[in-house]
């Protein structure tokens, strides 16, 4: 009797915990959505398209890298805003204003505890000339916070939590005032302050084994690419691919580049890091060709009178694929139905990156592997091999292609077009896509 309700307290433990995870991963959706502006406006503003060695308008250049410049610079904050009000239940505008309060407190109070840390002094502290000519050492409240947007992720998380706790909270009479959903930013801006604390404490060990962590992974080079391009496909279906995208997009690694030093696979390939864009290259064939090719081999192993309503639906889930980068509408079609199809696509997403990592295939994006990023950034500096990225996306048509044909048809998996007459969608139903995950 014990052993069982042991079993049955440990399962309970795991769902709640599987659950706090998965709203984290679909909060992370909302500020990663703003980064398709950023690497356009940042893009456009680089010398080879709009600047001195493209059009040559260099005023108007400066403009956009400015406006894309403005939301990287600051992406801890739009995380903070973000995950808070994509967490909270029943979020509303003043989740954003506590998570704003939330983050300014946390990051002016953690960089003075910084600056008395001899591992991260350098990173918050600036010499400041005098008036008298002489440099004296000053905080950088300006400078980025050295806990990036892991910071804003904990920071957005704590006011969300609080927002849950506190939004309908009365005080006495003469404090009425600041009851309710007013009360939030202000126990937010508190609870900021110890966060801020705390942090200054505790990161500059737990930073340095983050760093070391991702040293690791992105040292391992085509190895380290390859376990990355598995792991995120397998954490797909359980909607937590966003943590650690989050981690390799944003966190590992660093770029001591001409504007200041960046963090993260997509910040430092837009920041022209030379190494960047091996652990993002091997998406661009698996997304914008391989999953197009899955896309029609389930059309075309519909059934005769099925076909077209099936044709519909995955013809323009494969454009969306090769346009945008968006592929779960294509991989939500099989995932369950057919678990064996997405094993195989698990595989070939882990070799493409190990293969284009291996050859030192470079080429990111600012929002996902699809036609928009691959063109904006074709022509960029620290791009390389985008033959090959492309030649081996052609062949992964072909090869999704070949392989879903012919294990669909092999193992009768039912597909959308092949299941029961009695399971099938009704025809009202026949012209909705599945939606994406996010």
């Amino acid at each position: 009797m014990s052993t069982t309700a042991e079993a049955g307290g440990m399962r309970g433990a795991w769902s709640a915990t599987f659950g706090v995870l998965q709203r984290i991963g679909r909060s992370l959706m909302l500020p990663i959505a703003v980064l398709p502006a950023a690497g356009i406006l940042l893009r456009l503003g680089q010398d080879d398209l709009l600047g001195v060695d493209g059009l040559g308008w260099d005023r108007i250049a400066e403009v956009f890298a400015a406006a894309g410049g403005a939301l990287l610079d600051n992406l801890p904050l739009l995380f903070a805003v973000g995950v808070a009000i994509g967490f909270a239940k029943k979020s509303d505008g003043s989740t954003a204003l506590a998570a704003v309060a939330a983050y300014l407190v946390f990051d002016r109070v953690s960089k003075v505890m910084f600056s008395h840390s001899g591992e991260l002094k350098g990173t918050v502290v600036e010499m400041v000339r005098q008036e008298d000519g002489s440099l004296k050492e000053t905080i950088g409240y300006g400078l980025k916070n050295p806990t990036q947007v892991l910071g804003g992720i904990v920071v957005g998380l704590m006011v969300a939590l609080l927002y849950q706790r506190f939004y309908r909270v009365k005080l006495v009479s003469w404090l009425a005032f600041f009851g309710g959903r007013r009360f939030v930013p202000i126990v937010s801006a508190g609870a900021a302050l110890v966060l801020g604390v705390v942090f200054g404490v505790v990161w500059p060990t737990l930073g340095g084994w983050i760093d070391d962590f991702g040293d690791w992974l992105t040292g391992l080079g085509a190895l380290g690419a390859g376990i990355y391009g598995v792991s995120n496909r397998l954490l797909l279906p359980f909607g937590l691919h966003h943590i650690l995208n989050s981690l390799i997009w944003f966190v590992f690694g660093t770029y001591k580049g001409p504007d200041g030093v960046v963090h993260g696979e997509i910040n430092r390939y837009l920041a022209g890091d030379p190494h960047a864009g091996t652990f993002l290259a091997g998406f661009f064939p698996v997304l914008m060709f391989g999953l197009p090719g899955a896309a029609m081999a389930i059309w075309r192993s519909a059934a005769p009178h099925r076909r077209g309503a099936v044709g519909g639906l995955m013809i323009s889930a494969a454009l969306t694929a090769f346009v945008c980068g968006v592929t779960e509408p294509i991989e939500f079609s099989f995932m369950f139905v057919a678990p064996l199809l997405y094993v195989i696509h698990v595989l070939l997403t882990g070799i493409s990156m190990y293969v284009l990592a291996a050859a030192d295939a470079q080429l990111g994006f600012s929002f996902s592997a699809g036609l928009i990023d691959m063109l904006l950034n074709a022509t960029k500096d620290n791009t390389r091999h985008l033959w090959l990225v492309v030649a081996l996306g052609v062949v992964y048509f072909f090869l999704y292609y070949a392989v879903f044909m012919f294990v669909i048809k092999r193992f009768d998996l039912p597909t959308p077009g092949r299941e029961r007459e009695e399971d099938a969608p009704s025809e009202s139903d026949a012209g909705q896509a599945p939606g994406p995950a996010t």
